[in-house]
């Protein structure tokens, strides 16, 4: 566990005693490193993935990994959505997306935009647009 311990005086005691700081990183479900570029992909996934808990499925994915954005249902059948994080994890949630999914969904094709890189993040967390 990276933690960071800093002194501070008791106010009763008037002595210093050391008190230990989690850093951000080792909060659990928190694996963005403030030190990787973040980046963002667009995807659209078609077969059966709606009526199916893929909307769910693909959001608690997303918040295992620590990724931001959305999905949503469109009116063609299909799901869009939004991934922003680490390459490394946004490549990670393109293959749950692309190969597995929901357990009653049926994948047949996944469209990723390629990943480019953003300053700063655009979503706070990972949500289901309606």
């Amino acid at each position: 566990m990276n933690s960071k311990i800093k002194s501070s005086k008791s106010i009763q005691t008037g002595q210093t005693v050391p008190t230990l700081t989690k850093l951000t990183s080792d909060i659990p479900g928190n694996k963005i490193s403030h030190s990787k570029k973040i980046y963002s992909s667009m995807f659209e996934i078609f077969g059966r993935v709606q009526g199916v808990y893929f909307r769910k499925h693909t959001l608690n994915k997303a918040r295992e990994l620590g990724l931001n954005g959305w999905c949503m249902n469109t009116s063609d059948g299909t799901v869009k959505g939004i991934l922003e994080g680490p390459q490394d994890l946004i490549s990670e949630m393109k293959l749950w997306l692309q190969h597995k999914g929901s357990p009653r969904s049926i994948i047949e094709k996944a469209i990723f935009t390629p990943n480019e890189p953003i300053a700063n993040y655009n979503f706070n967390s990972f949500t289901i647009r309606r």
